[in-house]
């Protein structure tokens, strides 16, 4: 492994951006692993400009041709992960009847198969070291299936499962592996511009959670974390 790398999969304006900034604070190189290298021009430049390494690496978490390409590309400009976020996701609300079955896969592979692909390209190094972290961005429908919500709870009740296997087979060699079930809305700019009165204590901080990210990253080989919730205060559960 060749240092001080993540590589976030799923960087967007919200969660992805604060994770990718929090890391690169503390040093750093950060692949920015985003649909369209154009979406995360803001952060490489942001990180960049405060004297810290930035990649943009298009990637379709969906497709396992892509995620391969993108990891040989971190690899050969940036090295080896030591941390690895999966954030990426896809939501679409409709009824068992409703939803057509391209729409139910294509869902399953952004919130559950694309972090068995990636996975794939970063345990290697990091069980060779002995060391690395992988985290995993969990929702409230980790744990519950709600009615309409069959193609989001469907695919992070995988991610979860994945998590807890992935942890079991490289813990003991190194690895820490975490699941964070994000129970609530998150802040960012299409949800402010959704509900422009809603204050800002009833959502969850980007940057708050991504500091959680860095703590789990932090911990103590004797005292790891496999699996916790973050919500708002008001947040009824």
């Amino acid at each position: 492994m060749d240092g001080k790398v993540a590589a976030v999969l799923g960087v967007g304006p919200g969660l992805g951006t604060a994770i990718a900034r929090r890391f690169a604070r503390e040093g750093y190189a950060v692949a920015l692993m985003a649909r369209r290298e154009e979406s995360v021009a803001d952060v490489r430049r942001e990180i960049e400009n405060a004297g810290g390494t930035a990649l943009s690496v298009s990637t379709d978490a969906t497709d396992p041709a892509s995620v391969e390409t993108a990891f040989g590309r971190v690899r050969g400009a940036i090295g080896d992960p030591e941390v690895f976020v999966y954030n990426a996701g896809a939501f679409q609300m409709g009824g068992i009847l409703e939803i057509d079955p391209e729409t139910f896969d294509e869902c399953f592979r952004a919130n559950c198969a694309g972090a068995f692909y990636a996975s794939q390209h970063v345990l290697p190094a990091m069980a060779e070291a002995g060391r690395g972290t992988v985290l995993l961005t969990g929702a409230s429908a980790s744990l519950r299936g709600s009615a309409r919500f069959s193609a989001l709870a469907v695919g992070k009740f995988g991610l979860r499962a994945l998590a807890q296997s992935m942890a079991r087979e490289f813990g003991p060699r190194g690895v820490h592996v975490a699941h964070v079930v994000i129970d609530g809305q998150i802040q960012t700019p299409r949800a402010r511009e959704m509900s422009p009165d809603r204050e800002d204590h009833t959502m969850l901080s980007p940057d708050a959670i991504a500091e959680t990210y860095w703590q789990l990253h932090s911990q103590e080989l004797t005292a790891w974390t496999l699996e916790l919730d973050l919500r708002p205060s008001v947040e009824s559960f």
